[in-house]
């Protein structure tokens, strides 16, 4: 799957966003190694701490049904009410659940749509990285 076709998946999963609160809407779609495909958006929760991010739920969607080898993520966010304008990298603690599940060289792209993207690997968004190798 090209990245394009990633990104319109991410799009449409943010179509989904729950976020009353902030109403910043994120959507996510996260390519298995098998080719599967697991979409997620942001969920909130009045009690913030409570809340879910779009990668987070895609990848927590993917390993609740015994998947856990991934290529890439598509992540597109911004204002609920507009078409995404700025890029939207993960969260820390999405790079941290990334990490668990994905090597240095898991492809992130970030996108405003399907033609203007950036793609980084998770080393360069989480360097020096703590993880189970660290045990």
């Amino acid at each position: 799957m090209n990245n394009s076709e990633l990104i319109k998946l991410a799009l449409e999963a943010r179509e989904k966003s729950y976020s009353p609160y902030s109403h910043f809407a994120v959507g996510a779609a996260l390519l298995c190694k098998n080719s599967k495909v697991f979409t997620g958006c942001n969920i909130e929760n009045s009690g913030y701490s409570a809340t879910n991010c779009a990668e987070r739920t895609a990848i927590f969607k993917a390993v609740s049904e015994g998947e856990t080898e991934f290529e890439k993520i598509a992540v597109v966010g911004g204002n609920a009410d507009e078409k995404p304008s700025g890029f939207c990298p993960p969260c820390g603690i999405c790079r941290q659940v990334m990490k668990e599940f994905c090597g240095n060289d898991f492809k992130i792209i970030i996108a405003k749509n399907e033609n203007e993207y950036k793609s980084v690997t998770l080393e360069d968004l989480l360097p020096l990285s703590f993880d189970k190798r660290d045990f």
